[in-house]
């Protein structure tokens, strides 16, 4: 599905990402983790095609998409939620849904496993994005993403500032995803008992390069906790 072959990225005179290699399948939750300022973001961003790459590839399903813009990546089936969440504070829940059909054809209904996952955006169509909570707009966030079917999930640490109850709902909604088999998801976490519960395999990261892998039912085997504390 996702194959990621010797990506390197700098920033100034940084060497920010080193020769990362790994792939991503359908039905499948791969977990990267890793402590603040090793790469993780600058890795999605990459994928998003939100930076340019420097040198390796990018290849999802089947298609090079290491020079494709942004918007190319979002049509072949790449579905993004940023850390932050950056959903549209001024425009209700509906209509930012919506912005997530924006390269569907016309007409397009917003799909109802949305609303199956995370009832309360249903309740909230009308409510400004902005007057949701931290776990709303993450809800939200998830939601705007899946609505064009995506192939590929990318999700940058969304678990940050949600309540308990909350993160619960959107490890269900993960769970459910990869179950049926659709799609491949690929989870940005530096909450270590929210990645083991979900992936399948694992990536630990460190100045730019993958320094850990396996597979998640290994994580403590592994001593992944203790390679995030060194």
């Amino acid at each position: 599905m996702l194959q990621i072959s010797n990506l390197n990225q700098y920033y100034g005179g940084s060497h920010i990402l080193r020769n990362l290699s790994f792939s991503a399948e359908a039905g499948k939750v791969t977990a990267i983790l890793g402590r603040n300022g090793v790469g993780k973001s600058t890795l999605l961003k990459s994928l998003m095609g939100l930076l340019p790459t420097k040198g390796g590839t990018i290849e999802f399903a089947g298609r090079d998409l290491t020079r494709a813009p942004s918007h190319q990546r979002v049509r072949a089936g790449i579905g993004y939620v940023p850390q932050g969440r950056e959903i549209f504070p001024r425009l209700t829940v509906q209509e930012n849904l919506l912005m997530g059909l924006a390269s569907c054809p016309g007409g397009t209904r917003v799909p109802e496993r949305i609303f199956e996952m995370f009832p309360v955006l249903r309740q909230m169509l009308r409510r400004r994005g902005g007057d949701l909570s931290g776990g709303q707009q993450q809800q939200l966030a998830i939601g705007r993403a899946l609505a064009m079917g995506p192939k590929l999930l990318i999700l940058d640490e969304p678990t940050e500032g949600i309540q308990p109850s909350i993160i619960k709902d959107i490890e269900r909604a993960i769970r459910s995803l990869a179950a049926s088999g659709e799609m491949a998801i690929l989870l940005v976490e530096q909450y270590y008992d929210f990645a083991r519960s979900l992936a399948d395999q694992y990536l630990v990261m460190e100045r730019g390069e993958i320094i850990l892998r396996g597979r998640g039912e290994d994580m403590e085997k592994d001593g992944v906790l203790a390679a995030l504390a060194v």
